[in-house]
């Protein structure tokens, strides 16, 4: 029985599984994004981001507690130099992972995976309608409502509010 278990243990034994883990873990930190399936996926996420994590502070106890994890120099390398500077300020959640549908050999649910600070698309398409948005416009607007009403036209508005404040007064 596998009472309490969480592992998903993939159909694998324990050190086939932890090379396979390991191997993908490299292989995201190398290309920044890997297809994988989805149960991989979610897999990877629970090994590689106490990796990324622990890449936060670089030093030679953190690169060796990374190394006996992904066993490869230069993922190892590129994790403290690149990645770990883009991560820097966020407190988690480094990856995302993305459903892309059924492998049609067997219908395996696939997946994108994923580092978030190195994916542009969502980035760049965010700042640039915010930027978009808070440009301008409401300024436009105001200066054009301003021109063509008069201020004959504001004066009465104005003065309707206080005379409004004061008829709430007395009924009270």
């Amino acid at each position: 029985m596998r009472h309490g278990d969480k592992q998903n243990n993939l159909g694998r034994k324990t050190a086939h599984r932890h090379s396979l883990l390991a191997n993908l873990a490299s292989s995201l930190i190398m290309h920044k994004k890997i297809n994988t399936t989805l149960a991989k996926a979610k897999a990877l996420r629970l090994y590689v981001e106490p990796l990324l994590t622990k890449s936060k502070s670089d030093s030679t106890h953190s690169r060796r507690i990374v190394f006996t994890y992904l066993q490869n120099k230069q993922a190892v390398t590129e994790l403290f130099r690149e990645v770990a500077i883009k991560i820097a300020e966020r407190p988690g959640g480094y990856t995302r992972i993305l459903k892309t549908g059924t492998r049609p050999g067997d219908r395996a649910e696939m997946a994108f995976i994923e580092l978030v600070d190195f994916n542009t698309t969502y980035e760049g398409g965010k700042a640039v309608k915010k930027a978009a948005k808070t440009t301008r416009r409401s300024k436009g607007k105001k200066k054009a409502d301003d021109a063509t009403e008069t201020s004959a036209e504001a004066k009465p508005k104005k003065a309707a509010k206080p005379a409004a404040n004061k008829e709430e007064k007395e009924g009270e």
